[in-house]
């Protein structure tokens, strides 16, 4: 199926969120997640499936000021 991951078409195997994390190589507790808009907490990832054309955003946080 084809989404997109941070605004960059993505073809992946992935049915659902955390499949999808595993499958791009995305790790930690710490992510942020979003799909079409609407934040998807970690423990809602599991039960959240995806669909062809999702727009999926995983943001890290980083170190600075």
């Amino acid at each position: 199926m084809k989404v997109l991951v941070n605004g960059e078409a993505v073809a992946c195997a992935a049915e659902t969120l955390p499949a999808l994390l595993q499958e791009l190589d995305y790790e930690g507790d710490w992510l942020a997640t979003a799909v079409n808009g609407e934040l998807v907490p970690r423990e809602a990832r599991e039960a959240c499936r995806l669909s062809e054309g999702d727009r999926i955003e995983i943001l890290s946080p980083m170190q600075g000021g």
